[in-house]
């Protein structure tokens, strides 16, 4: 059976959630975040970067989300279920998998830690120059990168219904993290199309019972 190393509010949301769209049995190993909110150590027994998700099945472990969601469809997903066929959703697809990762995580995680720069654990003696630092940069140069990529996102599911077509795939998993994220921390108005996908994305049933067996992402602003 398929073990999933998940620790909270984190992006294994994403290999249960693909497990539970393929109706693929597994269980789940569950890691709680340390008050740094940093993975715990116990994760580096299991893979040496620590991080998560990891996935066991038949003795393979593997690590980072694109590879895990693109080894379960391969392995897992005969029919195709989450992966389209069409030629033009098949480059969408692609796309949409290196993405998520490649160029816009980057930027959210970057929103995130120059938005905590007065906040602890810096120390309190810093925290006027964090925090003016860190809305500087969020303004001069995050702010902007981001609103470019969620019109960009706008735009593209403004055409499609979901990321690579017609129906739920595989992108549409890996881009859920980055598209819960932006919209919890990029403080970007008027992107209905965006809201309405993760409206569906909350309404189907596999998402629901991944929340019950991973716990709730709550991503921080």
């Amino acid at each position: 059976m398929i073990t999933v190393h998940h620790l909270n509010q984190s992006r294994s949301h994403r290999a249960i959630w693909a497990l539970e769209e393929l109706s693929v049995p597994y269980e789940i190993v569950h890691y709680q975040r340390e008050k740094t909110m940093l993975a715990p150590e116990s994760l580096k027994k299991v893979h040496p970067l620590g991080k998560s998700p990891v996935v066991e099945d038949n003795g393979l472990i593997l690590a980072e989300s694109g590879a895990i969601l693109e080894y379960l469809q391969e392995n897992y997903d005969p029919d195709f279920h989450l992966k389209p066929q069409d030629p033009a959703n098949k480059i969408q697809y692609r796309f949409w998998l290196h993405y998520a990762e490649g160029s816009l995580m980057p930027l959210l995680l970057m929103k995130l830690v120059f938005n905590s720069l007065g906040k602890p654990p810096v120390p309190f003696g810093l925290r006027t120059l964090g925090k003016a630092l860190g809305k500087g940069v969020q303004k001069a140069y995050l702010d902007r990168q981001l609103e470019t990529h969620a019109r960009f996102i706008e735009s593209h599911l403004a055409q499609n219904a979901w990321f690579a077509g017609e129906t739920l795939s595989m992108a549409d998993v890996q881009m859920s993290f980055p598209i819960f994220a932006l919209l919890a921390r990029g403080g970007i108005d008027n992107l209905p199309h965006t809201h309405a996908w993760k409206k569906k994305v909350e309404m189907r049933p596999g998402w629901q019972r991944t929340l019950e067996q991973g716990g709730p992402l709550n991503i921080p602003g």
